[in-house]
């Protein structure tokens, strides 16, 4: 049965509705809807669930899946009320949730003429009693994304030992596949969206960018307080916190979710609502992108078998036959930031052809520098990193030549100041980071490296 017609423009109210949880089955039933219309279910698979051994901090954990992952709804109409049915969230979680629906949709709003700012208010509840300590096993549940910083996390933890199991949402068969050569346990969380919201799209309902950081990080926070983890782990650095765009004093983040703004904000929700004891982090925020693919240039048995192209993630549409489509930004980014730490044969081998000798790509590689561009909308590092690595080879035989590198050198490079050229200043580890006590000297490890 097809769904009901949907009207953007009249809809008044966007409802989050009800929470279930199916213990025989391992699912989570997340029910919204908008005004009197239909409830749209989203199913979460959590595969050999056991039973919850803190069953109200999972109930609580739960809840904050709920109330985030409705972006994915909400977004198809924006209607002016939210309405919670059950007690409202508490003042910190309102407000933690009105930056999510607010800063977390910036790039989507921005993109469909809308402005969100002071617009978005979730209701506010009573103040809840402070979540208690579980007592959780030391041991990290580790987000894992198929590409090159989530491998480096792996093996920095591993290096010092750390208990853990990588994590990863969705029916990926390459992340499965790069999860599978870590030789490490493996949780694979299953996300169902509601059928009707693909309906919605096709009549006319508003779509683009939403924070799938935010909804992974409480969906892994869930899986920790179930499988007994006492780490929620992901891998985000230090420039996601850097502005795709600044515009008309809009903010426009298309990494805001990875940002370290939410991670501390999202970490403090989850210590004071659900488990005292329970870490967020992420463990890479202290690196730069260069600093991150300089570590990833020595793990070779992985070279072979990652990716970053986002092309290979998305939710419909082909996928590239090969793990690097070479067109988007993902594709240029990682092959640039690579270039100065990786053998030229070897990284042209991983990407199958040189994207620094390709002349039609020139616009792509501006917009990386922010060379009368702006940033792209896209997981990539800042301007500084590029400019930087992109100077690097300018200095080298074997990349000074190739089409895009010369065309810096000769353009570009000497319109930029001597300081916006110097890669090691880039490589040092950064003091603004939310790392737990027992992983700080991994700062000083890196520093040495």
């Amino acid at each position: 049965m097809s769904a009901p017609a949907f009207a953007r423009e009249a809809i008044g109210r966007f409802e989050f509705r009800q929470v279930a949880w199916d213990a025989g089955a391992g699912q989570a039933s997340l029910a919204y809807g908008f005004d009197d219309g239909p409830d749209l279910v989203e199913r979460i698979v959590f595969p050999g669930a056991p039973v919850p051994a803190h069953p109200a901090a999972f109930d609580a954990a739960l809840r904050l899946v709920h109330l985030i992952a409705g972006v994915s709804y909400f977004k198809a109409a924006v209607p002016p009320r939210i309405a919670v049915l059950g007690p409202a969230p508490a003042p910190a979680l309102a407000t933690l949730l009105d930056a999510v629906y607010t800063d977390g949709l910036a790039e989507f709003a921005w993109r469909n003429g809308i402005d969100l700012r002071g617009k978005v208010c979730f209701p506010r509840g009573a103040q809840a009693a402070p979540a208690p300590a579980l007592g959780l096993p030391r041991s990290s549940l580790v987000a894992i994304g198929g590409g090159k910083d989530s491998l480096v996390s792996i093996e920095l933890l591993r290096a010092r030992n750390e208990a853990m199991t990588l994590a990863h949402v969705g029916d990926s068969p390459l992340i499965a596949a790069v999860a599978g050569r870590t030789g490490l346990p493996v949780l694979n969380i299953r996300r169902q969206l509601a059928p009707e919201l693909f309906e919605y799209n096709r009549q006319g309902a508003l779509n683009g960018h939403i924070p799938v950081t935010a909804i992974n990080s409480a969906l892994l926070v869930a899986a920790a307080v179930l499988y007994g983890h006492d780490a929620v782990v992901f891998s985000n650095e230090a420039s996601a916190s850097s502005a795709t765009l600044e515009q008309d004093g809009r903010v426009v983040n298309h990494q805001w979710s990875k940002g370290i703004d939410f991670e501390r904000a999202f970490a403090a929700q989850v210590r004071a609502g659900i488990a005292a004891d329970l870490d967020y982090f992420s463990l890479l925020r202290p690196l730069t992108e260069l600093a991150i693919t300089r570590e990833f240039a020595r793990l070779t048995r992985y070279h072979g078998h990652f990716s970053s192209c986002n092309r290979n993630f998305r939710l419909l549409g082909a996928k590239p036959r090969e793990r690097w489509c070479g067109q988007c930004p993902k594709c240029h980014f990682v092959f640039l930031a690579l270039a100065p730490f990786l053998p030229k044969p070897a990284l042209v081998a991983i990407f199958g052809r040189n994207l620094l000798d390709d002349p039609s790509l020139a616009g792509d590689f501006d917009a990386l520098l922010e060379w009368r561009r702006h940033k792209p909308f896209e997981c990539v590092g800042e301007a500084a990193e590029s400019r930087a690595a992109m100077a690097a080879l300018a200095r080298r035989p074997d990349w000074r030549e190739d089409a895009l590198v010369r065309r810096f050198a000769a353009e570009i490079q000497p319109a930029l100041a001597a300081s916006e050229l110097a890669i090691e200043p880039l490589l040092a580890p950064r003091a603004d980071h939310a790392l737990p006590d027992r992983l700080v000297g991994l700062i000083d490890a890196l520093r040495r490296a």
